[in-house]
Formats: C-alpha cells, sequence, structure tokens
C-alpha cells in the first residue's frame, strides 16, 4: 500500500507514541489518620469515646470506634487528650475588611488592591481559628469573589467561602456605600453597584451578580449600624424588592441573606422569601412566628453587638451617630437571640467578622450559651445548621464518610466549657493540615 506523505508523517507518528515510553503514573492518593481521643457526633448531637477518622485525599473516608490500626497509611496524627468536631462554619463574616478608628477615613485613602490584600491575612486567621467554611455576605467591590478563587486554587490559605460579593439595596440604605459622602463624590449608585429602586433593578442587580461570579445574594431591607445614615432599625426596601431579587436568585440558584435589625424590615424579608435574617436585633412575637412559619434561619452575630457596644463607649472611636445606634443594638441582641431559640426558630452561627477583629469569631459561643442555648446545640449551629442553610450539607458539617475532610480539634470538652473553641489546636480544611 503506498502512503501519502501526510499518512505516511501520521502513521510514523503512531508508531512513535506506541513506543515511547508511557506517561508518568499518577502519585497514589494520601491515606491520613487521626486517632482522637474524643469525637463530638454533631448528626446524633453525642459526645463518643477514642475515635480513628481515615482520610482519603480530600474527603473522609471513614470513622471508626477506638484507635484503630490503618494498613497504607501515609500520615498518622495522634491526638490523645484532643476532642475532634467538625471544621466549623462562620455564616456571616466580611474577610476584605476590618473596622477600626480610621475605617471612615480610609476608604478615601486605600484602592480595592488595598482590601484584597488584607482579606488574605484576615483568611489566614479565620481558618487558623477554626473556620473551615464561611459564608461572606457583602464586600466593597467583589474583591472576596477574587479571594475565593485564589484560595480554591491553592495560592493563599484560607477557608473555603461562599461570597456574595456585593451586598443589594436602595439609595441612601445600608448598602449605600456613599453615605456621607460629600454631594460631589457621592453619585448615584444604581443596579451594577448593588443598589436598587424597583423591581426592575432589582433583577437586573442580581443578574450582575451572576455574571460577576458570586455564590448567593445578600440584601439590606432595614438600617444597620456602620453606615452613616441615622437609622439602625427603619424598613429601606419594599416588599415588591424584596420579592423581585428572591426571584430572580431563585431563577439563578440562588440563596438569599437579608441583613434585618427593625422588625419591619424583617417582616418584610421574610414575606417576600429570603433563607435568612441576619442580626435580627428588633424581632418582635409576629416576626418569630413568621419566622417559624416560613422556616427562616436567624443567624444572630451577637458577638458583632456586643462589640460595636463597647467600643461606641470610646469617644472618637465612630462618628456620633454611629456610636448612638451601636448603643441601641447592643443591649438587645443577645436577648433577642436567646427569645427565638427559646420560641424554635431555626439558628445558624454567624458573628459578622470584621466589625470585631477577624480571628474572634468563636467567641459567639459563649454569647449563645448565656442566652440559654446548650453547648451542644451552639456547636451544631456551627456545623450541621450552618451546612443546612449554605444547603451544602452533603459535603460539610460533620464528620462522617464521604464527606470534606474539615476537622478542627481543641485541648478538654468544649461541652464543658464552650469557651475552649477559642483555642483551636489542629486544623484541616480538605485533609491538608493547616494547624
Amino acid at each position: 500500500m503506498h502512503l501519502t506523505p501526510i499518512a505516511a508523517a501520521l502513521a510514523a507518528s503512531l508508531a512513535f507514541s506506541a513506543t515511547a515510553d508511557p506517561a508518568p503514573s499518577v502519585a497514589p492518593t494520601q491515606i491520613k489518620v487521626l486517632h482522637c481521643a474524643h469525637l463530638i457526633d454533631v448528626d446524633a448531637g453525642k459526645l463518643l469515646g477514642p475515635t480513628t477518622i481515615v482520610i482519603e485525599g480530600k474527603r473522609i473516608k471513614e470513622v471508626k470506634a477506638g484507635h484503630v490500626d490503618v494498613a497504607g497509611a501515609t500520615q498518622v496524627n495522634d491526638m490523645p487528650t484532643s476532642t475532634c468536631l467538625p471544621g466549623l462554619i462562620d455564616s456571616h463574616v466580611h474577610l476584605s475588611f476590618q473596622t477600626s478608628p480610621t475605617t471612615y477615613s480610609d476608604q478615601f485613602r486605600w484602592n480595592i488592591a488595598d482590601y484584597a490584600v488584607r482579606s488574605t491575612v484576615y483568611a489566614k486567621r479565620t481558618l487558623e481559628a477554626g473556620f473551615t467554611t464561611v459564608r461572606n455576605l457583602a464586600d466593597g467591590a467583589n474583591e472576596t469573589i477574587a479571594l475565593r478563587n485564589a484560595i480554591n486554587a491553592g495560592i493563599v490559605p484560607g477557608p473555603r467561602i461562599f461570597t456574595a460579593g456585593k451586598p443589594i439595596g436602595s439609595t441612601g440604605g445600608h448598602a449605600d456605600f456613599t453615605d456621607g459622602y460629600r454631594a460631589d463624590l457621592a453619585g448615584d449608585p444604581h443596579a451594577k453597584d448593588g443598589i436598587i429602586n424597583g423591581a426592575d433593578d432589582a433583577w437586573k442587580a442580581v443578574r450582575q451578580h451572576y455574571k460577576d461570579g458570586a455564590d448567593l445574594i445578600k440584601i439590606m431591607p432595614s438600617g444597620g449600624v456602620l453606615d452613616e445614615s441615622s437609622s439602625v432599625d427603619n424598613a429601606q426596601m419594599t416588599l415588591d424588592e424584596v420579592r423581585a431579587v428572591v426571584a430572580a436568585a431563585h431563577d439563578y440558584g440562588f440563596t438569599v441573606a437579608a441583613h434585618a435589625h427593625g422588625a419591619e424590615g424583617i417582616r418584610r424579608a421574610i414575606v417576600g422569601g429570603v433563607d435568612s435574617i441576619e442580626h435580627g436585633t428588633f424581632l418582635d412575637d409576629a416576626d418569630i412566628k413568621l419566622m417559624k412559619e416560613h422556616g427562616t434561619w436567624l443567624v444572630p452575630t451577637i458577638v458583632a453587638g456586643k462589640y460595636v457596644e463597647e467600643m461606641a463607649g470610646k469617644p472618637g472611636y465612630y462618628p456620633p451617630q454611629i456610636a448612638a445606634k451601636a448603643k441601641q443594638v447592643g443591649p438587645i441582641i443577645q436577648a433577642t437571640a436567646g427569645r427565638a431559640y427559646k420560641a424554635g426558630v431555626k439558628i445558624a452561627f454567624g458573628t459578622d467578622a470584621a466589625v470585631y477583629p477577624h480571628g474572634g469569631n468563636a467567641k459567639e459561643f459563649v454569647y449563645m450559651v448565656e442566652a440559654g442555648m446548650p453547648p451542644m446545640f451552639v456547636i451544631q449551629a456551627a456545623t450541621t445548621h450552618a451546612a443546612q442553610l449554605l444547603k451544602h450539607e452533603k459535603d460539610i458539617g460533620s464528620i462522617a464518610p464521604g464527606k470534606f475532610a474539615d476537622v478542627i480539634a481543641v485541648q478538654g470538652n468544649p461541652l464543658e466549657d464552650v469557651s475552649l473553641l477559642q483555642k483551636v489546636s489542629f486544623v484541616m480544611r480538605e485533609g491538608a493540615i493547616y494547624k
């Protein structure tokens, strides 16, 4: 048979491929083993005795009772005095900034790159505190989308991030970062910036978030503490606007978190179909009833309320109108969370990290217990409950075969002293040890 020049070249190439060295073999998946003195089984709500966790790659392969030797293990970590539990989930953080007495002037000196660089420090600090997953509920210019991507690519260490990107709210409301600016700087932010005035704007804003690569939506239907407006609790979005955001969000597979302090803003958010109420400071009995009827989650953020109240007592730390609002919220937020728990409202752990210094997230556990919640419940709020809120309970939230190997450990028993969760001694995320 006569071959054309092209066919001959192809045949020669195939012959070379057949005799060339085979491709390098793929390295076998590593098997890591953790021996824990105790394990908190958050699914069952029980403290177990000695337990062996077997990890293959990024996921948990087996969980065995007792101290078990595992054939083929490439790494073994013995923790004979430690209690292991799932990596914690903070359902409300802001990883790209942190408040300080210079916050309101820094914004005129810093570029987005400054916030982005700082976010890598805050992300590492959060992970080392034992929080292997976070919901980032608002940034200034989608910088936490870039942070999420960098962490996912292994470029910088940090928790698994689900980010809302820019918040969505109304002109002059809590999402409007130009509040307090002089007129020539304030401009007129619009839907692309997350500022909406009407249902059509809502659809545009949500679709922009989809284009930008956000994971969920955050709305601001009531006033807030740290913006430079006068009200912490007035309603700032109409029911039609909330419903439009939720409808658009659900079209794109997004959940919706609603920052809301005031009772009317909370009511509109619940009726409008949001997944969670963040803060909920002025929840009244009618709101609590609605939350139970609609299955709406509450993310209390008690530590943030306590912190702003404390800082409001320091002259010059906040502008006067912000200090006044902080003094309204701080004394109430913990008791409100306790009432919601006793009434049977679904509660997920969240802290509003950035309002207080990053890394101190676990102080929320102490405040939740003080509000009347049992230690096992508050740990579940930061594991199984938070995973359900994220709709990722198949991958995270407990230590079980098939789930990501997100494991932390503390010395002693946090069910006896929940403050031990502020002293995490071991952190693993997706099978990699970070502490």
